[in-house]
């Protein structure tokens, strides 16, 4: 998708001054989350004969896993949105035992999808939740009208797709999403404009035909309105991005990608892991033979003799160096190359270590064991070496959480307003993220049962916890059941 082009019909409608040089930056981010940069990976080198034969780097593809791993923390299938009106909870997520495939977040698959635009959002700088409502019945001016019959469907988009009108206080308050389809070979662009008037947000829809960088006015696909008065105060969009400062001017208020400051730090791995794999490929025995031993078998296209190697193995184990050999090696000489496997490891691993500490996921992250000579650490040791981890997922959650309230917030507004079904779009809405990708359940028992110790706990708040008991019978079963002589309790029969 030509993204200037659709800026320029932005601008032109808007009466905007919006510029496109960022989504250069954002381009870049996305080939390295893609694994190949072309000015990065693609090299040459000059044969022996001369002539350049160009070469493809071999890579690690770190950026992609980062965002992997960053999305699996922050927004996995441990965490929980609770709800304080239960019609509401039961609207949006369905009944208690179905909370994973029921209400509008199973008919939209919300979990996977939001999943996925983590990690777009941490390659792209930003992502974007986008409510639509499908069968939406509106009157010749716009205005929304009731449509019970309606669904609520969602988009999930990466920066590239994203176009900021207005900005107010760090929060982009109005916006444009474009995206680019194909019918029967031809492009279309499809950009949907999300505006405020008088305190409600307005959304209008623009199609165009797009052909050598120019677009062109197109009737909008049948169902699509041209002009919507959603009535509504919340935005029918949530905006997230890592929870960083943008050091890029002219960003237009997106954020920038979790490794904007490592690129050099993923060009250091893929060098060295391209180093790694050049010494095994080079590095497979030689055998280096005198002529006397070959025999004739032809001639190539100048004349020159074919020599047959030996036993007919590959050339790369055989090579012939012509009619003698020093002194001592007069017929056949063996040579192993030095994989340097050591070397090439720790290598690799110094640069995961340096990527892992810039992306804010502590030093020892990637690592792989018997590398670097390292012992093995500690649960004590393990577990301080994550608080990198757990401090920063905490920081990026707070953007993520906002995010999944604002969207919530309009699904539910839709939900009495237009749908006519009984939630309150004012409740109370908390997001539970789960750390137990960080810190296994047995050190949150360990530290449970110190707490214990240390009179922060109590034992049945234990067991409510973690034995799923209800407060009634958890209390039950911890009250004392004895006498109790100098601070200890003693079943019955066992007095001291």
């Amino acid at each position: 998708m030509d993204i200037q082009a659709v800026i320029k019909v932005l601008n032109k409608e808007l009466g905007a001054s919006i510029t496109s040089d960022y989504y250069n930056r954002i381009e870049e981010w996305r080939q390295w989350w893609a694994g190949y940069v072309k000015a990065f990976h693609k090299f040459s080198e000059i044969t022996d004969s001369g002539k350049k034969k160009e070469r493809t780097l071999y890579s690690l593809k770190m950026a992609k896993k980062v965002c992997e791993d960053w999305a699996t923390c922050l927004l996995n299938e441990k965490t929980q949105i609770v709800l304080a009106d239960e019609a509401s909870s039961v609207f949006l997520q369905g009944p208690e035992d179905e909370q994973a495939t029921g209400g509008v977040f199973g008919n939209i698959s919300f979990w996977d999808e939001a999943n996925s635009l983590v990690e777009k959002a941490f390659y792209s700088g930003t992502g974007a939740f986008v409510m639509k409502l499908d069968g939406l019945l509106a009157g010749e001016d716009g205005t929304v009208l009731t449509s019970p019959e309606a669904k609520v469907r969602m988009e999930y988009l990466p920066a590239m797709n994203i176009i900021p009108i207005t900005v107010r206080y760090h929060q982009i308050t109005e916006v444009a999403f474009a995206s680019e389809n194909t019918v029967r070979g031809q492009k279309y662009v499809y950009v949907e404009i999300h505006t405020l008037e008088n305190g409600a947000y307005v959304i209008q829809n623009r199609y165009f035909k797009s052909a050598g960088g120019v677009l062109s006015a197109a009737p909008l696909p049948e169902g699509i309105a041209e002009r919507i008065n959603t009535g509504s105060p919340y935005p029918f969009f949530a905006i997230l991005h890592p929870n960083l400062v943008n050091p890029y001017p002219d960003n237009l208020g997106l954020g920038c990608s979790i490794f904007s400051q490592a690129v050099d730090n993923l060009k250091g791995v893929d060098i060295a892991y391209n180093n790694f794999n050049r010494d095994l490929w080079l590095g497979g025995k030689k055998v280096f033979y005198n002529r006397e031993l070959t025999k004739t078998i032809g001639v190539d296209k100048d004349g020159k003799p074919i020599y047959l190697a030996p036993d007919d193995m590959l050339q790369q184990l055989f090579v012939s160096v012509g009619d003698e050999f020093t002194e001592d090696k007069k017929l056949v000489h063996e040579f192993n190359p030095d994989l340097r496997v050591a070397d090439n490891r720790d290598a690799v691993q110094a640069q995961l270590d340096y990527l892992s500490f810039k992306c804010g996921m502590g030093t020892r992250h990637y690592r792989f064991s018997g590398s670097m000579g390292a012992s093995p650490i500690t649960a004590t040791q393990y577990t301080g070496e994550k608080q990198e981890l757990k401090q920063n997922a905490a920081k990026h959650g707070i953007v993520i959480e906002q995010a999944i309230q604002s969207i919530v917030r309009a699904i539910l507004w839709a939900g009495k307003n237009i749908l006519g079904q009984p939630v309150d779009p004012e409740t109370a809405i908390v997001v539970i993220f789960s750390d137990g990708y960080i810190v296994s359940d047995d050190e949150k028992k360990a530290e449970d049962r110190q707490d214990i110790i240390s009179g922060i706990m109590q034992r049945w708040e234990y067991r409510v916890k973690w034995y799923g008991e209800d407060e009634a019978t958890a209390k039950a079963k911890t009250q004392p059941t004895g006498p109790v002589y100098g601070g200890r309790t003693f079943p019955p029969g066992e007095d001291e």
